[in-house]
């Protein structure tokens, strides 16, 4: 008998879901082991049970390279790698990877800029895990232009339903257009820092993370990273 895994991780050995997303699945009871519903908790004997999802049976990878990834995401398209609603979701521009990938993170409909695409569970895992210090980093365009009281505000300690936010970097760019640099990524959390100051976003593009960035990749196209950028986003930094 193999060990036995948690059946959250045997999504990622798959290359199916991150921990998180496979989670969620379970908890609507859309995933059956060996015919069952499962329930959270759940662990698993990769050999010998069979788990189906979305009606099919999941399977252990084969020995093949993971793939890695970075979208200029267009607005539009949702990060998802399906939509209930029907709309374009961000996987529709990765089709020609031949593998599926799923999105690490969102950018949320009305925003563009870079986005990382993955089968590999642990890379999402590390990546999305609050201890991960990478920073993510904006162009905002904001109406009115932002005086230097928002620039005060936006830098300064701010809740968001309660929570206490982690420290926003803000510099100007021009007389419309912030730079804010993020550790953390709270639902919506740039349009609701700004619309508390009284700042409508006009524009959102996310254009690094860390020391990754867009440079001349065009709207809604797509590469693979280099091994040396797996690698440094992989660095545990604490």
């Amino acid at each position: 008998m193999a060990d036995l895994v948690r059946l959250q991780k045997f999504f990622t050995d798959c290359g199916r879901l991150s921990r998180r997303a496979a989670e969620a699945e379970i908890a609507a009871g859309k995933v059956r082991v060996n015919g069952e519903i499962a329930l959270l908790g759940t662990k698993i004997d990769p050999e010998a049970d069979v788990v189906e999802y979305e009606g099919r049976r999941l399977l252990p990878r084969a020995d093949k390279p993971h793939r890695y990834v970075m979208l200029n995401k267009p607005r539009g398209y949702v990060t998802t790698t399906k939509d209930e609603k029907g709309r374009r979701t961000v996987t529709e521009l990765t089709k020609a990877v031949g593998v599926r990938i799923y999105p690490v993170g969102r950018l949320d409909m009305d925003s563009e800029g870079l986005l990382l695409l993955t089968d590999d569970g642990s890379f999402a895992n590390h990546l999305t895990h609050p201890r991960h210090e990478i920073p993510k980093i904006y162009h905002v365009t904001l109406s009115p232009a932002p005086s230097d009281t928002h620039l005060s505000a936006l830098s300064a300690p701010m809740e968001l339903d309660g929570y206490q936010l982690l420290p926003v970097e803000c510099r100007r760019l021009s007389e419309d257009t912030l730079e804010m640099r993020l550790y953390e990524g709270r639902n919506r959390q740039i349009r609701r820092m700004c619309e508390s100051v009284g700042l409508k976003v006009c524009r959102l593009q996310r254009v690094a993370i860390g020391d990754l960035t867009l440079d001349a990749l065009p709207l809604g196209k797509w590469r693979e990273l280099t091994e040396e950028e797996v690698a440094y986003l992989m660095t545990e930094r604490n």
